[in-house]
């Protein structure tokens, strides 16, 4: 089955893309992209093949390389060497976690200790892990991506574009249990509550996730999914102190773009 929507995904994006010429909304990104999911059409781009620091957006391909390899099931011992610096979901070293509760802790709220323990548990070592990650970038066709580890803290060699976040959002919509644990809104692993930090689940109509990402020197990262009536868009916004407000702006004019074409074709 992984293998059947990774095909989709790549056959997906080889599609053509077309420029979207109507008014287009102001958006302070410093590198952005909106993309409709379904047909690989760019419907907005600014700076999208710039490569640039990509934070904790990192985990959206930490969790597809996690659930490729492991039962969401399966069961994880957390050590020493899951601690590690940045957000957290506070991994006790012992405790006992499964695949998925350690996925809610990596997209909800960013744990970085999630992301460890998941590569360790998955690939053996975080170094075969995080080869595992490039591998599946070059198979997305990701040609301007890096990773150094799975968690998106500043490294020179970990790094991506909007447009190739962009190709990974759209095979993250496809894999329903990644989307499942991205678009939940509050959960609870052991005693801890964690409440997902993206915004956009409870502010634009349609958001199903996805990851939201933050360094100094990276800025506010956001790579995010929207369906509305049946239609797929995804959004990218890279260093962007406003990425709420451009997200729902680049929806409302991607959505509206959708309907007038669909209005121009019709019989």
């Amino acid at each position: 089955m992984e293998k059947i929507w990774t095909i989709l995904c790549v056959v997906g994006l080889l599609l053509g893309v077309v420029p979207c010429s109507a008014a287009q909304p102001e958006v302070s990104a410093h590198a952005a992209i909106l993309m409709n999911g379904e047909t690989g059409e760019v419907l907005y781009e600014k700076n999208a093949d710039q490569r640039m620091l990509i934070a904790s957006t990192t985990k959206i391909m930490t969790a597809l390389v996690a659930l490729e390899h492991d039962s969401p099931y399966k069961t994880i011992t957390v050590k020493e060497t899951h601690m590690t610096e940045g957000s957290s979901m506070y991994l006790k070293v012992g405790e006992q976690v499964t695949v998925e509760e350690l996925l809610y802790g990596l997209l909800l709220c960013s744990g970085n200790d999630a992301a460890l323990a998941l590569a360790e548990a998955s690939s053996g070592s975080v170094d075969a892990f995080v080869a595992e990650m490039n591998h599946k970038a070059r198979i997305l066709g990701m040609a301007d991506t890096s990773f150094a580890n799975p968690n998106g803290l500043d490294d020179e060699a970990h790094y991506s574009t909007a447009r190739d976040m962009a190709r990974l959002a759209v095979c993250a919509a496809q894999h329903p249990g990644l989307m499942r644990i991205a678009s939940t809104k509050q959960a609870s692993v052991g005693s801890r509550t964690m409440t997902n930090h993206n915004r956009l689940l409870r502010d634009v109509e349609g958001c199903i996730g996805l990851k939201t990402g933050y360094t100094k020197a990276a800025g506010r990262t956001l790579v995010s999914c929207a369906v509305r009536e049946g239609r797929l868009l995804v959004a990218v916004t890279l260093n962007d102190g406003a990425d709420w407000r451009d997200h729902a702006a680049l929806y409302d004019y991607g959505f509206a773009h959708l309907a007038k074409q669909e209005e121009g074709n019709a019989p």
